[in-house]
């Protein structure tokens, strides 16, 4: 994995400066290249060709294109050989098939013809324009920065707010809002004014000369169903996560697997087990029973004779890295299993430098309890009894405290709340008759659509639960769980990749008619059936746990140790947001 970092009109001590801030990222190598109008830095974790040859900014010596890249292409190795005919290679690295399949396709055709998780920039100076792309889901992150007149882009919003400095940059009053309602800041938002996200799936093009900018999504996820049966489905779905993890194994450096205990972890090491011998695994516990689920994962990886490691996180530990998770997302993010996150990523690290997760299966093959949950209340949603949601919804804020206030909280989800709405609450979100307090004090106008994110990708044409897969694949799973992942896995400069999330599969699984997707209305149900003879008995059936801390049972506070940037009004923020996602 490696750190981007370019900006225009640059001063270049001050550059150089941004870019060490995401030595983390790229521990192993450091390059950059500017001139008097720009300048484009690159860290790099080495994984794939550790010479200096895989080193960026790649240059293209007849034409000047540049290119920084931040991830994995799988699929490098067959356009290696169709671009060899035409093109020199300097080095076996994935990063160079970007480069020349920019010279051949051009950035479009490019797009179309990887498959991986990366985030790029090609610099063009036959026409002086940047390009910036993100991958189809959101895996790797990038940041750019527009004020009208200078350009930016980086992998995180540090670099940027390092180069420009805190004091010159304004907080967005709607970020900080937003994050109230889905517990992250949505793209294209950051929390700072002028500073944005690029959403997944979308280049970003900028003429130099004239500052014109034009964004476009270059791909969308098909839902048109075809026509099949359990048994091929399930033999097709084994053959593309057998090809994705063969894909995921080309490493140079020592490669192991998070192990969590539940499915999707645990398919991802049982395949891999058949294709490759000394697997490295990494578990982590916690002390409080319901919570530890290592005994599951130490059933997985006996079956598979796995080189296994697990370790215990405890309280203390907990409270410790607290004080990390600014230094990780640079803004509000409140999925506390970002610290068991780090704490595994940090096992692994001790071993490997890159490892294959499970990410990604709860929204591509439909495993979240709260899809079953939205069908069961909307199947059975009162629609007369709207004039009573305005006196439920006070007698919820004068009663939150007791009892009492549990029961017309439970009133309201069930009878009161719109689509939007339920799905906000199953997530841990805030409503907006909750947030008044927030939308004085930021000037939010009370025609704000506080659901805006959701409703962008919420299609209410398709079946019920891949309806709610469509929208959190667009949503939750990029904003939430993959920039959990990427933070801080990154944190400790190690590579996480994930199976789940390749193109064939995503398109796959959308494919499916919801009934063989999931039969039975069983969670996961093609995963778990087309998997199950490489599973101990143990791991199947049971029931969905999510990664999450033992707050409750170790009766701590830990929130009130957090601290941000302009700390009052986000640590407030970051206080109310994780209440509620704590429920």
């Amino acid at each position: 994995m490696c750190g981007l970092f370019g900006i225009t009109h640059p001063n270049i001590p001050r550059a150089r400066k941004a870019l060490q801030s995401l030595s983390h990222r790229g521990p192993d190598q450091s390059g950059d290249w500017h001139d008097a109008g720009l300048y484009i830095g690159h860290r790099r974790l080495s994984i794939l060709d550790l010479s200096v040859n895989g080193k960026q900014p790649m240059l293209a010596s007849k034409t000047g294109v540049l290119s920084t890249v931040n991830g994995e292409i799988y699929n490098f190795r067959e356009l290696r050989k169709e671009l060899q005919e035409k093109h020199v290679f300097y080095s076996q690295s994935d990063s160079e098939v970007v480069l020349n399949g920019y010279l051949e396709w051009g950035l479009d055709k490019l797009l179309d013809r990887i498959d991986g998780m990366y985030a790029f920039s090609i610099y063009d100076p036959r026409v002086n324009k940047v390009h910036l792309a993100r991958d189809i889901a959101g895996i790797k992150p990038l940041y750019y920065y527009f004020d009208g007149k200078q350009f930016g882009w980086a992998s995180e919003l540090k670099a940027i707010v390092n180069y420009l400095g805190e004091s010159q940059l304004t907080l967005d009053q709607s970020a900080l809002y937003d994050f109230l309602t889905y517990l992250y800041i949505p793209p294209p938002k950051s929390m700072y004014q002028n500073i944005f996200k690029l959403e997944a799936a979308h280049t970003l093009s900028i003429d130099l000369n004239s500052k014109v900018m034009k964004k476009k999504r270059y791909w969308s996820l098909p839902t048109a169903v075809v026509d099949t049966d359990e048994v091929s489905a399930q033999k097709q779905l084994k053959l593309l996560v057998s090809q994705s993890i063969e894909e995921q194994l080309i490493s140079d450096v020592p490669l192991g697997f998070f192990l969590s205990g539940g499915i999707d972890s645990s398919v991802i090491v049982s395949c891999a087990a058949q294709q490759s011998q000394n697997i490295n695994t990494y578990t982590i516990g916690f002390d409080v029973p319901g919570y530890d689920e290592s005994e599951f994962a130490q059933s997985v990886a006996a079956m598979h004779a796995t080189r296994h490691c697990s370790k215990i996180m405890r309280r203390q530990r907990c409270i410790d890295l607290y004080s990390r998770l600014n230094q990780w997302f640079d803004e509000p993010h409140a999925d506390t299993s970002a610290l068991p996150t780090f704490m595994v990523s940090e096992l692994a690290k001790k071993d490997v430098s890159v490892v294959l997760t499970g990410d990604g299966g709860d929204e591509i093959f439909g495993g979240y309890i709260h899809y079953f949950k939205f069908k069961k209340i909307t199947a059975s949603r009162y629609t007369n009894l709207s004039g009573l949601k305005s006196i439920n919804a006070w007698l919820k804020q004068k009663f939150q405290s007791k009892e009492i206030g549990k029961l017309f909280s439970n009133i309201e989800r069930r009878y009161f709340l719109t689509d939007l709405e339920l799905h906000c609450r199953l997530l841990g979100g805030m409503l907006k008759n909750e947030k008044n307090k927030y939308r004085l004090k930021f000037g939010i106008s009370d025609d704000y659509d506080d659901y805006w994110f959701f409703r962008q990708y919420y299609r209410e044409e398709l079946p019920i639960i891949t309806r709610l897969q469509y929208l959190d694949f667009h949503t939750y799973l990029p904003e939430d769980i993959l920039t959990k992942v990427d933070r801080t896995s990154m944190a400790v400069s190690l590579e996480a990749r994930v199976p789940f999330i390749s193109k064939k599969i995503i398109e796959f699984s959308f494919s499916l008619p919801e009934s063989i997707r999931i039969p039975n209305h069983e969670p996961k149900g093609i995963l778990t059936q087309s998997f199950a003879t490489q599973l101990p008995k143990q791991i199947l059936g049971r029931k969905k746990k999510g990664f999450t801390i033992p707050i409750k049972p170790w009766r701590t506070d830990f929130f009130g140790q957090y601290r941000f940037p302009q700390e009052q009004t986000l640590n407030e923020l970051f206080l109310a947001g994780t209440s509620s996602n704590l429920g």
